[in-house]
């Protein structure tokens, strides 16, 4: 890793946890599953078997399997797109927590 890429993620302003949980992407209707791949408290990496682009507007669900515990539920804009075979993935900042 370069002083320059170090000093970038050492300027990260929120923790990104490594996750593989199944999601719901919900977008103009029609609800799409994918898998979240990482979330922080300000946004979420996604891989989805459809294609979007930046400026979407994505509702996501990822539910909870836990009785105990709510599943989360976010209001989302797509803003970056990379393809991946059939796939891709999806930078989406979180707009609103519902």
């Amino acid at each position: 890793m370069s002083e320059h890429e170090r000093d970038y993620a050492e300027k990260r302003d929120f923790i990104r946890m490594r996750v593989e949980a199944e999601v719901s992407l919900i977008s103009a209707g029609q609800e799409i599953a994918g898998v979240c791949l990482d979330l922080s408290s300000s946004g979420m990496q996604v891989q989805a078997p459809r294609q979007f682009k930046e400026g979407d507007l994505l509702t996501v669900r990822i539910d909870s399997e836990h009785a105990a515990l709510r599943g989360l539920e976010a209001d989302t804009e797509v803003v970056w797109t990379k393809t991946v075979g059939d796939e891709q993935q999806l930078g989406l900042k979180i707009l609103k927590m519902r």
